[in-house]
């Protein structure tokens, strides 16, 4: 089974709740600190929902924006600040999942849909256990085994979404010098690539490939992953990573704006039946010879 529903995305939900109530007050954060002799810090972590909250603070939070116990909100919210301190799947596999990738993790488990882009390597979600393997290895020469091992592990486990019940809408965009780039040789190369058309067969997975023939396209600046969630009022979220980190933007300006380069990512793309042909031809050449 996939992970079911994700303490962070109730984290997120229950930051954005506080916001309105406060919103609805009339007040601003500093109003807020100095009434419960807070730091603004604190508030301000939390409304980004940087930060676990206990049931305890959002009592006094939810007092001072003039609710009770007698409204339903209260209990509500109180559910929410209680399941957003539940521990994700994850957790289990420590510090093989990085803080900043613990947050993609939790979001990941609970979207409706996710879109993403890749340019570099096959995304983790279709890769086989050997060329994640290798892939990890490129990227993190000094892991051990013992931390391979796990860094695998939540990998393969990330992988439940794609057959569960519940599981999101995938649609990836994948640049052709991702299925050129020989990863951990001919034979994982090409289990890959057979990997990669099973994937297309899924009934939630739409894969294009973005061939070189294609020339210039709009997102040549890089990988990135948009996700939506089944209730409206979670905002989506961009992903994109760096070497130490990652970003996530939620603004509707910049999510918008990645929506767009992903239409025209699908329009550049080869439609799905000759993107398995590329694929497939692609896989041909890897046969021993």
């Amino acid at each position: 089974m996939a992970p079911q529903s994700s303490p962070t995305v109730k984290r997120r939900r229950l930051a954005a709740e506080l916001r309105h109530y406060r919103d609805a007050a009339g007040l601003t954060i500093d109003d807020v600190a100095e009434r419960l002799e807070w730091s603004s810090a604190k508030i301000s972590r939390i409304e980004n929902s940087r930060v676990s909250v206990l049931p305890r603070d959002v009592k006094f939070l939810l007092g001072v924006y003039g609710l009770t116990d007698a409204d339903e909100a209260w209990n509500v919210m109180l559910t929410l600040a209680r399941e957003s301190r539940e521990r994700g799947w994850w957790h289990q596999y420590g510090d093989a999942v990085p803080d900043w990738f613990e947050v993609y993790v939790g979001l990941e488990a609970d979207a409706a849909s996710i879109d993403a882009y890749d340019a570099e390597f096959v995304p983790g979600l279709i890769q086989t256990e050997d060329y994640a393997r290798a892939i990890t290895r490129a990227k993190l020469s000094d892991v051990t085994e013992d931390d391979l091992a796990r860094i695998v592990g939540v990998r393969m486990k990330r992988q439940d979404l794609l057959t569960a019940t519940d599981g999101p809408h995938v649609w990836f965009v994948i640049n052709e010098a991702v299925l050129r780039r020989l990863v951990g040789g001919r034979a994982v190369m090409r289990r890959q690539l057979e990997r990669l058309l099973e994937v297309a067969d899924l009934p939630r997975v739409q894969l294009q490939i973005v061939p070189f023939e294609a020339g210039a396209h709009p997102s040549m600046d890089g990988s990135f992953s948009i996700l939506a969630f089944p209730e409206s009022r979670d905002p989506q979220v961009v992903y994109t990573e760096y070497l130490t980190g990652a970003l996530y933007l939620e603004k509707p300006s910049d999510t918008d704006r990645y929506r767009l380069v992903v239409d025209h990512l699908r329009a550049t793309a080869a439609g799905m039946d000759a993107s398995r042909a590329l694929i497939a031809g692609i896989a041909g050449q890897l046969d021993d010879p």
